[in-house]
């Protein structure tokens, strides 16, 4: 404890365990929850004393047990007592069953065999009258499921009904987890899931929910995507709430808002990329961590229309980037966005040959090798852009700054490998290809790392040949001369290299050129034999086409090539030792004679050791060798792309000239496409077609050059990747168990011999002779085990066909008319219900297969017909519950027993409520709105206003003015006057809803005060764009200027005492609602919380935003109800109780 080892005091931990007194008890078991590990000598003898203090009659020993033995469980002591936590499962305290429940999960880790028998226990705790206990088994089954969903999809029904019923937040995340990991293992389930999900993301106000059910929904239509019919809808309100995640100031909630939202961008784009300005925005974050994330979200937002605009804004936060590590997270996005589907958004690649050399002047970035290779591609594969990328290698092999930089290893300086290549390989497209290379044998190029110097030897020889086949075309001999002169006077600069590579190449090529210097001396052309070195192309070959050669038949790889050496010719070359004892020892040292099975054996164990050793250091490729290991230039296919306009621009380009031309492009395209449709409506006479919104799409956007993408070679017969296995030790893969398999005898969990020694044995051969002298009981025992394997059988029939059942589309309801005989009264008015709850019709159908497959037994064999009826009774007898739902059908009063089961009150269901009232409206846009307080900003309230867009026009440029009072005025931004309108920050496409905030300032909150607006957007449609404006009178009430605040009943009572406040009432008659849904009304209407309930009375209380305490106290009569008031303010408290009469009266 406190760092010291204290294993020597491990016995006398167990002594205080031991103890009488529950004080020394507690002491004991936190020191050994502390202390003890699997690999305590004495844990063994803790066994027995667990085993007391489980079965002892006070509930604090069993609990101390409990909480103790969950810290230092073993796999024996989980084996011995996993038969006793089992009962304790069923006590009658729901403290000692929350405990046990959860202690369950430790003992199924350690002793996997446990799971099995355990199981149908834990799962009638899902439906334990305790709350504590039922969100226990849900913790339990959902972290079990976690790893193997699979063997929970038959909990699928209880786990709806579950959800649907509870009012726990934490039990719904918990469930809501558990079936996003059971839909894509169960497509059909989806569907019934959509509905649920979606009304508790327009309900919950908990964040935490809020963004699992979003997960889900996610999951859920990814599933789907498949056959499912169109759920944007879904999809939409997923985005809206997630934006308003983002929005939000706290940072884990926007981080958690943009991770969701780039699962949403997989299956659905465009839903995204309607919140494009939304992520650009989390750019400009201090958080670096939502930083990165927005660069994720912005990788799968780009399209051709607006790749030049993200990466034009990345490019300035590139030059802003403060640190290394995010200015190199940056460089990389962007590469990723261009270059992403083989370049699919480039439409002018000479802007992203600008974009490359721009970010070359970056100083201290580790990502050089990335330009560097993304260079490489494009010019090989677009043949269109070769011109314009050579004249700008050229220049940045002219750049000083990027060879005082090549002190870092893959730093900037990598854009030289590209360049260098580049133009030696392309040397023909060279403007001054003389200048380039005497930049390229300048002396300081010998500062740069050795592979880059392999590479400038290797191309200087092909510009050089280049430029002697041009000299010698020229008739120019002394020219060529000096050329030669100049090669062989720089080049042993390279020979003199550290560099084994650049020593070698440079040592070829210089006696290469001083032979062809001593041809030269005797007139003898040679430019067509040295270019001829490097004539022709190479096909591009795929990355992995060496690994997947397949192996010729007859060949084994492990075979040895030549005989192995044999024992005696090893001993014919050892020298015969001097002293027979050394020859002893040599023979001792001989290992036997092991045949290639054995090696192969040996050698598979060693790697299999090697690999699961984390103390092995596995062999990993340097640095050095990236480039060999990478795709090298030969596997990069070539494509035939037509340049239009090529454009010369001198020096180092900047992107910004192309994004101008691209948009005068992309005009002249859209007049070609307007011109030609005026011709066909003119040919055709106009048809009436089904108009939308004129929307440039991404294939509307014709690109400069085209990529053509060439299939990379790949060897005949090539064999497929293999797959990665699964961990070999992970912990949960003994948890992967078929749990509606019948339970075996051999499975069930031990009983301590001591308590009953019979039923330990085992019937095995040996006890044959001893069962056979037993007159009839063994039969028995027998008839019962087989009746009893067939009633397992049956239950998992029936399971899956349970599940199949409620997971069948086909309603309830359509099944009723199908028997001739009519339904019994109550069943027609029952079913709609019944279906909500997702059990009832599963039991309900379940009836008539049980009975049917009963007649059927009881026709083949007749004597059993009274087994079956035992069996009943004794079924009824154990589960009283199973009775009341076998009789669902006649029973009339089910419909109010089944409520109680689940926890609810027997009284009518609350109609949904929302506290969103109706703005304004007309053919063009809804506005509802609601408000709400709060206390952190004194005199503010927010108002939300969700706008819905009822036309087939696009809404922008929306705009809110409000004509401010005295009293209440709408806070605008900074610089803007009081006629000024606030701008909606949203544009509304067909059919979309958002939400807008907009703050005001009250002065005075006791009088309820109405202000007037106007609402004013452009409707742009495919006729043309008008302006429109919807008036509104927005509505500030009292209540909207409380806020809902829990208090205590003793500080309530001294409020109400201390004679400071005024008091009024109000009585309403009529009212035939219950006091529980009347309750409701009140304190979700009139934000007001609950502070104390007696029967039909009932003390709520609630705080203004100026902090005026306002106290109720409601009763209700027979048909009144009554409530009396106490404010601060008087006029406040009339004026509240007058609204809170106004909202009875409807009752």
């Amino acid at each position: 404890m406190l760092g010291y080892d204290i294993s020597w005091a491990a016995f006398n931990i167990i002594e205080v365990m031991s103890a009488s007194k529950f004080t020394f008890k507690r002491i004991g078991y936190l020191a050994a929850s502390q202390c003890f590990h699997e690999g305590t000598d004495v844990i063994m003898l803790t066994t027995n004393q667990i085993r007391k203090d489980l079965s002892s009659p006070s509930q604090y020993d069993t609990g101390v047990a409990l909480t103790g033995l969950s810290c230092f469980v073993t796999p024996d002591l989980a084996r011995d007592l996993a038969n006793d936590i089992m009962t304790l499962m069923s006590h009658t305290k729901p403290y000692i069953r929350k405990k046990a429940v959860l202690i369950m999960y430790k003992v199924f880790l350690k002793y996997p065999e446990s799971l099995r028998p355990a199981f149908p226990r834990l799962k009638e705790k899902l439906e334990d009258p305790d709350p504590g206990v039922q969100s226990a088994a849900v913790n339990v089954i959902c972290e079990l499921a976690r790893r193997n969903p699979k063997n929970y999809l038959s909990l699928a029904p209880l786990f709806f009904k579950l959800m649907t019923s509870s009012t726990n937040n934490w039990v719904l995340i918990k469930i809501i987890k558990l079936f996003g990991a059971l839909t894509p293992l169960e497509p059909r389930l989806g569907k019934k899931l959509i509905e649920p999900l979606t009304n508790l993301i327009h309900s919950t106000s908990a964040m935490s929910l809020l963004y699992e059910c979003v997960n889900t929904v996610i999951a859920v239509l990814i599933s789907l995507s498949s056959g499912m019919p169109n759920h944007s809808a879904s999809i939409q309100l997923c985005v809206q709430k997630l934006r308003i995640l983002i929005e939000d100031s706290d940072q884990n909630l926007k981080y958690l808002g943009l991770l969701a939202m780039s699962k949403i961008l997989r299956t659905h784009p465009k839903s995204v990329q309607a919140h494009k300005d939304l992520v650009l925005q989390c750019l400009d974050d201090k958080d670096e961590s939502i930083r990165l994330r927005a660069l994720d979200l912005l990788y799968g937002m780009v399209s051709k229309k607006n790749l030049m605009e993200i990466v034009k804004k990345l490019m300035t936060h590139v030059d802003k980037a403060e640190g290394t590590t995010y200015r190199d997270e940056l460089l990389t996005k962007i590469i990723d966005i261009c270059s992403q589907s083989n370049y699919q958004h480039i439409t002018n690649f000479e802007w992203y040959i600008s974009i490359l050399v721009e970010l070359t002047r970056l100083e201290g970035t580790r990502h050089g090798h990335l330009i560097a290779a993304q260079m490489l591609d494009v010019a090989i594969r677009v043949k269109a852009i070769r011109r314009f990328a050579v004249s700008q290698m050229s220049v940045l092999l002219d750049s000083a700054h990027l060879v005082a930089s090549s002190t870092q290893r893959n730093g900037i300086c990598e854009v030289l490998y590209a360049a260098a290549w580049i133009c030696g390989e392309f040397s023909e497209h060279l403007q001054e290809p003389h200048q380039t290379l005497e930049a390229m044998l300048r002396p300081k190029v010998t500062t740069l790392p050795g592979h880059i110097q392999a590479v400038y030897v290797q191309n200087v020889v092909k510009l050089y040949a280049s430029i002697l086949q041009q000299k010698e075309r020229d008739s120019d001999a002394e020219a060529a001369q000096e050329l030669t002169r100049f090669m062989v006077e720089r080049l042993p600069q390279f020979v003199q290299s550290a560099d084994l590579e650049v020593q070698e190449r440079a040592s070829c090529i210089l006696q290469l050129v001083k032979h062809i210097q001593k041809l030269q001396a005797k007139e003898v052309p040679v430019a067509e034999e040295v270019s001829a070195l490097f004539a022709g192309e190479l096909n591009p070959v795929a990355p992995k086409a060496q690994k997947k050669v397949p192996v010729p038949e007859g060949l084994d790889l492990d075979a040895w090539i030549n005989e192995p050496p044999s024992d005696s010719e090893s001993e014919d070359e050892m020298p015969k030792a001097i002293f027979h004892d050394e020859e002893q020892r040599h023979a001792k040292q001989q290992p036997p004679k092991a045949d290639e099975e054995e090696l192969a054996r040996r050698r598979e164990a060693r790697k299999q050791e090697q690999a699961n050793n984390p103390f092995y250091i596995k062999s990993s490729p340097s640095p050095q060798k990236r480039y060999q290991d990478a795709p090298g230039v030969e596997h990069i296919p070539v494509v035939q792309i037509d340049l239009s306009v090529p454009l010369k621009v001198p020096g180092l380009p900047t992107s910004e000239q192309y994004v101008k031309l691209e948009e005068e492009r992309r005009h002249q395209q859209r007049l070609e496409k307007d011109r030609r449709k005026k011709k066909r409506k003119e040919k055709k006479g106009k048809p009436r077609r089904h108009s939308s919104l004129h929307t440039e799409s991404d294939e509307d956007i014709a690109p400069a050059q085209q990529v053509d993408i060439i299939t990379e070679e790949m060897p005949e017969n090539a064999l497929p990747s293999d797959e990665d296995d699964k961990d070999p030790n992970d912990p949960y893969r003994a948890l992967d168990i078929d749990l509606d398999k019948p339970l075996a005898d051999s499975e069930k969990l031990p009983v301590q011999k001591h308590r009953n020694a019979d039923t330990s044995k085992s019937p095995e051969k040996e006890d044959m002779p001893v069962t056979e002298k037993k007159s009839k009981k063994p039969k028995k025992k027998e008839k019962k085990h087989k009746e009893k394997d067939r009633e397992r059988r049956k239950e998992k029939e029936r399971k899956g066909e349970d599940l199949d059942f409620w997971l069948s589309t086909t309603p309830p309801p359509a099944a009723a008319p199908a028997p001739p005989t009519p339904p019994p009264p109550g069943s027609l008015e029952e079913e709609p219900r019944v279906n909500t709850v997702t059990t009832t019709p599963e039991e309900e159908h379940e009836d008539p297969k049980r009975q049917e497959q009963d007649e059927e037994e009881e026709e083949r064999d007749p004597e059993k017909k009274p087994a079956k009826h035992k069996k009943k009774k004794h079924k009824k007898e154990e589960k009283p519950k199973d009775k009341k739902k076998s009789k669902k059908k006649p029973a009339v009063n089910d419909g109010v027993e089944e409520p109680l089961e689940n926890g609810a009150l027997n009284e009518e269901p609350l109609p949904p409520m929302s506290s969103y009232c109706l703005l304004a409206e007309n053919s063009y846009v809804k506005m509802t709105y609601d408000i709400q307080g709060s206390l952190q900003k004194d005199s503010q309230v927010t108002v939300f206003i969700v706008l819905e867009n009822q036309s087939n026009s696009f809404l922008k440029s929306m705009e809110l003015n409000v004509l401010d009072s005295l009293n209440t005025k709408l806070a605008r931004p900074e610089g803007s006057s009081v006629h000024d309108g606030v701008p909606v920050p949203f544009q509304l496409p067909p059919g979309i809803s958002n939400e807008a905030q907009f703050v005001f300032t009250i002065q005075s909150i006791v009088m309820a005060q109405k202000l007037k607006g106007t609402l004013s957007f452009i409707a742009k449609n495919d006729e043309g764009s008008t302006h429109e404006k919807l008036d509104f009178k927005l509505h500030f009430s009292c209540t909207s200027y409380l806020i809902t605040t829990p208090c205590y009943s003793d500080a309530f009572a001294k409020l109400l005492e201390s004679g400071d406040l005024s008091m009024s009432s109000i009585k309403v008659d009529g009212i035939n609602m219950s006091f529980q849904n009347l309750l409701a009304k009140i304190c979700f209407y009139h934000h007001f919380s609950v502070v104390e309930r007696v029967d039909s009375c009932a003390s709520l209380y609630s705080r203004s935003i100026q902090g005026h305490h306002i106290c109720l106290l409601v009763k209700k009569g027979e048909k009144s109800v009554s409530v009396d008031g106490k404010c601060g303010d008087a006029t406040l408290l009339s004026n509240l109780l007058e609204e809170v009469k106004a909202t009875l009266a409807k009752c």
